[in-house]
């Protein structure tokens, strides 16, 4: 098998597991969102749910990068796929005769199991496309930029798959049954892996993990509030929008709410995944310098930030109304289109501020400050939504990009 071969099936074994993964992180989170939302949690409650798994990421992330120096990548993404599996088991052991402050902190506890578990998996899988992509002619764009937007599109499915499930199976056994495939998605996986990744390196220092360039550490920042400003709406706020305009509080009514936020969901993270996978064509990537691309990265973040902006005015003045819902729904489908193309543009900068030798480290670090946005926007969800509704989710999801057009703009070609 020659080089160039044996990276392509690499890469592909190593898309093909995160697929897997994301699908299963995906439908759990509709399952845990739906599920408890129904027993009665408030929103602020329901973030509480997910603060622990977005800790676990900053924490997983900085660490993972150092563990894969020092043990391989193949390593972090077994111990990711088969911690999603206890996670998931762990699950569908809640009793749903606990008190709900029983029930939040083992959630959290499990939720925090299924974070660390989710970035061991993101971390190897990025890093792997440094490693194997072909060098020239935008090889490196194209290939993360299909990593990441089939990875997306994927979850995006992920989210349809965990409505429907809680609407036709019910939690336990859509948590059993997504354990069961996962774990032998895993077992073929190791079986079927081939060479191609990097070898860890014994002599590595926990301490190189933090990122030594500047144009690393803006990025981070930038990182920080770009996906703070999506998960502040998009976690908490827009789901319970949608089931208090959707649901009459039937069982029947129920239903039709769980599969309609979850097709949003899935239709919403499909376009983005979409989207990001074209980025490289929509940037016209092959024929632009790394300066022109970061240009691009303070432009369209520019662009972003008047969307959540002018959807917060418009919820504010008319109200709650289907009219209202329609305007919501096209104007966060047009947030997620270009919200891929930033993300898209700094999943791509980030490898290439990067070298060989520091790519797991750097790529540790900078998905470290994206856990640390999502944590952040996940808090400010709950709270936000509490104090004013899905409008001051989105007027806090613009100012939180406005700070990442600065961080932004600090980046250096």
């Amino acid at each position: 098998m020659t080089g160039r071969t044996e990276g392509l099936t690499a890469y592909i074994a190593v898309t093909a597991a995160y697929w897997a993964f994301m699908l299963t992180d995906g439908a759990l989170r509709m399952l845990v969102l739906l599920h408890f939302h129904t027993l009665g949690f408030s929103p602020v409650q329901l973030a509480y749910l997910f603060v622990l798994y977005e800790i676990a990421g900053v924490v997983t992330n900085l660490c993972a990068g150092w563990i894969a120096a020092r043990f391989g990548l193949t390593s972090t993404l077994y111990a990711g796929l088969s911690l999603q599996v206890l996670a998931l088991l762990a699950l569908s052991q809640l009793d749903p005769n606990w008190g709900i402050g029983l029930s939040v902190a083992f959630v959290m506890a499990v939720q925090g199991a299924s974070g660390v578990a989710k970035d061991l998996s993101k971390m190897s899988a990025k890093s792997a496309v440094k490693v194997l992509a072909p060098s020239g002619q935008g090889g490196l764009f194209r290939w993360v930029a299909v990593l990441t937007g089939s990875k997306n599109a994927v979850k995006g499915f992920g989210f349809l798959l965990g409505a429907v499930l809680l609407a036709v199976w019910g939690f336990v056994p859509s948590v059993l049954g997504m354990a069961a495939i996962l774990f032998v998605i895993l077992c073929v996986v190791i079986w079927k892996m081939p060479s191609g990744l990097p070898e860890g390196k014994k002599g590595t220092k926990f301490g190189d993990v933090f990122a030594t360039t500047s144009n690393v550490n803006w990025l981070s920042a930038a990182r920080v509030f770009l996906f703070g400003a999506r998960d502040v709406w998009f976690v908490v706020g827009i789901p319970i929008y949608f089931y208090a305009v959707l649901s009459d509080g039937s069982e029947a009514g129920n239903r039709q709410a769980f599969f309609m936020i979850g097709s949003f969901m899935a239709v919403w993270t499909i376009l983005y995944g979409f989207v990001q996978a074209n980025a490289p064509k929509l940037l016209r990537a092959t024929s632009r310098s790394e300066a022109e691309l970061i240009a691009a990265a303070r432009t369209w973040v520019i662009a972003l930030t008047i969307i959540p902006a002018v959807l917060a005015v418009v919820v504010l003045g008319v109200g709650a109304s289907v009219g209202t819902t329609v305007v919501l729904v096209l104007g966060l489908l047009a947030f997620g289109a270009i919200f891929a193309v930033n993300s898209s543009l700094h999943s791509y900068l980030i490898l290439a501020f990067t070298s060989g030798e520091r790519v797991t480290m750097d790529v540790g670090f900078y998905y470290m400050a994206n856990a640390g946005g999502r944590l952040l926007g996940t808090v400010l969800s709950g709270l936000s939504y509490q104090i004013g509704g899905v409008s001051a989710c989105l007027a806090t999801a613009s100012i939180m990009l406005a700070l990442s057009a600065f961080a932004a703009g600090r980046l250096q070609s």
